[in-house]
C-alpha cells in the first residue's frame, strides 16, 4: 500500500528548513518528526501568505514574522488546544536555533523565546461524586485484601499513594483514649505530618500489619511489603483500583488521586477550617488546597445560611465598664488605657501589615508614655 505524503512545500526557505530538520530528527522517532515537519510548514505557509517577500534567512523577524505567527494560532476559528501549540511553539523554536548554529545568525535564536511558550494546563482529578464514593469504599471493603485496604487508607486521611507505600510499620500512633493518628513521611512537598484518625482508620493498619505479617519477604520497617521496585508496586495498586471501579460498575478512568481531593473536599465540608485541611493534606500553600477542595453551590448556601441565622463577629467590641469615671492622675491613666485597648483592636481588623505595625509603634509609645505618668503620681 502506498503511503500518502504531503507535497513539498514551494518556498524559498523551505531547503534551509529541511536540512535542519534533518539534523535535528535524525535520533527521533517518525511520529515525532512529523510533529516538527507540520510546525515548519505551518511558519513557512504563514510566510507565504503573509510574507511574500521574505526569502531569506536574513530577512526573519521576530516582529512581525514569528510574532505573527503566533497570532494567527491563536485566532484559529475552532481554536487549537493549548498542547498543541505548545508544541509547535517548541518544535519551530529548536529549528530556529539549529539554524541560528548552523547559519552563524544569532537573531533567528531570539525569534521564538522561552516566555511565548505557554503553560501546560494542569487537569487536576476532581473529587469523587457521593454515589461514587459510596460504591467504591462499599466494593472495597467488599473485597477486604491487601490492595482494597490501601485505597481504603488513602480514602480516609488524604495521602498520595506515594506517600502510603512509604509508610513505617509503626506509624499509628496512640493519642489518647479513642484518638490515634498517622505519621505520614516526607512526601511530594518535602513535609512531614501527623493525620488524627479514628478508630475505623485503626482497624485499617492492623489489618495491614497482619497482611505484611503474611509476605515472606524480610522485614524492612515498611507498613506494605514491595515485591520488585517502587513503581512495579504503585502499577499494581493502579492496575488493581482499575478492575475494583470495572467490577463496581464504575468509570473505570478513577485515579487514587482522587480519593485524596475526595478526602480534602469531605473534611471543608464537615466543618475543618481551611488552614487545618491545608495541614491535613501536607499543602504548603492556600492555592494549593483550593484546587483539591470542591465548593458546590449547596456548600455556599449553606455556609451562607449559617452566617445569617448565627453571626460571626471577627472583631469584639471592647467592654464598657459601669463604674463611673476617674478624674484626676487616675482618670488620665484610664483613658490612655482605653485608648491603647481600642489601638489594639482596631489593629486586629485591618488586612494591611504596613499599617498594623504603625498602629504598633504607636501602641508602644502609649506604654512609655503611661510608664512616665504613672512616675508623676510618686512625685
Amino acid at each position: 500500500m502506498k503511503r500518502w505524503r504531503r507535497p513539498p512545500l514551494q518556498h524559498p526557505l523551505a531547503p534551509a528548513f529541511a536540512r535542519a530538520l534533518e539534523s535535528i530528527c535524525t535520533a527521533l522517532s517518525p511520529a515525532t518528526l512529523r510533529n516538527y515537519d507540520f510546525a515548519v510548514r505551518s511558519f513557512l505557509l504563514y510566510l507565504g501568505a503573509e510574507h511574500p517577500k521574505v526569502a531569506a534567512l536574513e530577512q526573519l523577524r521576530r516582529d512581525p514574522h514569528s510574532l505573527g505567527w503566533m497570532a494567527r494560532m491563536r485566532a484559529q476559528d475552532p481554536p487549537l488546544a493549548t498542547a498543541t501549540c505548545i508544541m509547535r511553539l517548541i518544535a519551530l523554536r529548536a529549528v530556529l536555533n539549529e539554524l541560528a548554529w548552523t547559519h552563524k545568525l544569532a537573531e533567528l535564536a531570539h525569534l521564538i523565546r522561552r516566555e511565548d511558550i505557554p503553560r501546560s494546563p494542569q487537569n487536576l482529578p476532581r473529587p469523587l461524586t457521593a454515589e461514587h464514593d459510596q460504591i467504591l469504599q462499599q466494593e472495597l471493603m467488599r473485597r477486604n485484601d491487601l490492595a482494597g485496604n490501601v485505597f481504603l487508607l488513602l480514602r480516609h486521611t488524604g495521602m498520595r499513594i506515594g506517600e502510603c507505600i512509604d509508610l513505617s510499620y509503626d506509624c499509628l500512633h496512640f493519642i489518647s483514649q479513642n484518638q490515634w493518628a498517622i505519621h505520614v513521611p516526607l512526601g511530594k512537598l518535602k513535609t512531614e505530618r501527623m493525620v488524627p484518625v479514628d478508630a475505623f482508620v485503626r482497624d485499617l493498619v492492623h489489618r495491614l500489619r497482619f497482611f505484611r505479617s503474611l509476605d515472606p519477604l524480610p522485614d524492612n520497617g515498611r507498613l506494605l511489603a514491595w515485591r520488585g521496585n517502587r513503581f512495579s508496586l504503585l502499577a499494581r495498586l493502579r492496575d488493581y483500583l482499575h478492575m475494583a471501579c470495572h467490577s463496581a460498575g464504575l468509570p473505570t478512568t478513577i485515579v487514587p488521586h482522587q480519593l485524596r481531593h475526595t478526602y480534602g473536599t469531605e473534611m471543608l465540608r464537615a466543618g475543618v477550617g481551611f488552614a487545618t485541611v491545608m495541614k491535613l493534606l501536607g499543602h504548603t500553600a492556600p492555592r494549593m488546597t483550593l484546587h483539591y477542595v470542591d465548593v458546590t453551590l449547596t456548600d455556599l448556601q449553606r455556609e451562607f445560611q449559617l452566617a445569617r441565622s448565627k453571626p460571626r463577629h471577627l472583631v469584639p467590641l471592647p467592654k464598657t465598664s459601669s463604674s463611673p469615671l476617674h478624674t484626676g492622675h487616675a482618670g488620665l491613666v484610664d483613658s490612655l488605657l482605653a485608648a491603647q485597648n481600642l489601638m489594639l483592636v482596631y489593629r486586629r481588623s485591618l488586612p494591611s501589615d504596613n499599617v498594623r505595625c504603625r498602629l504598633d509603634r504607636l501602641a508602644n509609645r502609649l506604654s512609655k508614655i503611661l510608664t512616665e505618668i504613672r512616675k508623676l503620681q510618686t512625685c
